[in-house]
């Protein structure tokens, strides 16, 4: 018997409605399918096994796009439900449905669920390149754009973060739960599954403590500018100070002051300011100050 394939596109179309009467699906799941920003679950029922997935996309500004995809898998017939267009997944589905005729419910269900958790890892790749710009942005040229990134980075992360351990908790549910619409066949398929989800979660922690590292490089570097912008003006404070004494002293109405009547006395102030500016920078590099 060929599969039963029903796939909506507008979740509030009456098409679900009718489906929902003909195959008894439960209000509820009627009702998740429509309020959408649901997390990744599983749910048995008599009947059928209702199952939401969360793809996600990436667009060329790297601003994630997580969606809700809603499946309803019977004996013989599934009912998917895609709530946003996700590009990646509509091109799976559609090489999915050329060849639905040689697939069994559980068996699209995994090609679905297999793909869906493909997804995750070219986004977990550019958002591990994005990272690492950021620390040599960190640590080369730091600027308030950068930190401003590693932010929007981590609260990204923490989104698919929230993702993966719902996919995780939805895939050992399914494997420790029996239900006569996923047959134990595909047990081995679905532990698969699993450790590509396992995996691509402890990538994200990794990327997290990545995030976490650059924005501690970044506050170091920033603070390392400060404290070479704050050395050169002491620096310069610090020789300046002879220059302002000595013209300090000759700026008095104090008569009888040293080379104060030689027809050469301004030469001989600057170069006194010199020679004195000068040691005070030899004994800074002496001492290693510069």
């Amino acid at each position: 018997m060929p599969l039963e394939w029903r796939h909506i596109l507008d979740a509030h179309d009456s098409q679900l409605d009718e489906l929902a009467a003909r195959y008894h699906l439960h209000p509820l799941h009627v009702e998740d399918c429509r309020h959408g920003n649901q997390n990744a679950k599983i749910e048995f029922h008599d009947d059928y096994v209702f199952v939401v997935l969360k793809p996600v996309w990436m667009d060329d500004e790297g601003v994630i796009h997580p969606s809700d995809f809603d499946l309803f898998i019977g004996p013989g017939w599934v009912i998917t439900v895609e709530e946003e267009t996700c590009a990646p997944l509509h091109e799976v589905l559609k090489g999915l449905r050329d060849n639905q005729n040689k697939l069994t419910s559980d068996q699209l269900f995994y090609r679905i669920f297999d793909n869906v958790v493909d997804l995750y890892h070219p986004v977990t790749d550019r958002l591990s390149e994005r990272i690492d710009q950021l620390e040599e942005q960190a640590l080369e040229k730091p600027q308030a754009a950068t930190i401003e990134e590693l932010f929007t980075l981590r609260r990204a992360l923490i989104g698919m973060r929230r993702i993966l351990a719902n996919s995780r908790d939805l895939l050992s549910h399914l494997l420790r739960t029996e239900h006569h619409a996923l047959p134990k066949e595909m047990m081995p398929f679905w532990r698969d599954v699993y450790d590509h989800v396992t995996r691509s979660l402890d990538t994200i922690e990794i990327l997290r403590d990545l995030v976490s590292g650059a924005t501690e490089l970044y506050l170091s570097s920033v603070a390392n500018q400060t404290n070479q912008v704050m050395k050169v003006l002491t620096v310069f404070g610090t020789v300046a100070t002879p220059a302002i004494i000595i013209t300090g002293i000759y700026g008095m109405n104090v008569e009888h002051l040293p080379f104060s009547e030689s027809p050469h006395s301004w030469a001989i102030i600057i170069a006194l300011i010199a020679v004195v500016s000068g040691a005070t920078l030899l004994l800074f590099r002496r001492m290693r100050w510069l």
